[in-house]
C-alpha cells in the first residue's frame, strides 16, 4: 500500500458560537481542503468548566463540536497561518498522518 505524508488538524468550538458556519465556509470556498467533517459531540466542557450534556428533553445549541480535516503539510501550513488568531489558543491540535493513495 503506497501512503502520502499528510497533516492532520483537530479545531474544538462550541456548537452556540457562530464561528463553526464561517469556519466551514471559509475552509471549502477560500481554502479549497481536500475535504473536512463536523463531530457534534453529545457532550463536553471547555474553558468554563460548565459540563454541556445533549439530553432528549432539550435541544441543546451548546454542545462541542469537532472540525477535522488533513491536507499536503504545506497546504495545511498555508491555512493555519490564513486562519491566524481567528481559532482560540489551545484549540486547535495538529499532527502528522499518513493516508493511502
Amino acid at each position: 500500500m503506497q501512503t502520502t505524508e499528510v497533516t492532520f488538524v483537530r479545531i474544538y468550538l462550541s456548537e452556540g458560537s457562530q464561528q463553526l458556519e464561517n469556519l466551514v465556509k471559509r475552509l471549502h470556498d477560500w481554502e479549497k481542503l481536500r475535504g473536512l467533517t463536523v463531530f457534534r459531540g453529545i457532550a463536553g466542557y471547555g474553558d468554563s468548566g460548565e459540563v454541556h450534556l445533549a439530553k432528549l428533553v432539550d435541544l441543546s445549541l451548546d454542545l462541542p463540536v469537532v472540525v477535522e480535516f488533513f491536507d499536503t503539510p504545506a497546504r495545511v501550513a498555508t491555512v493555519l497561518e490564513h486562519l491566524g488568531d481567528s481559532i482560540k489558543p489551545g484549540h486547535l491540535v495538529s499532527w502528522s498522518a499518513q493516508v493511502n493513495d
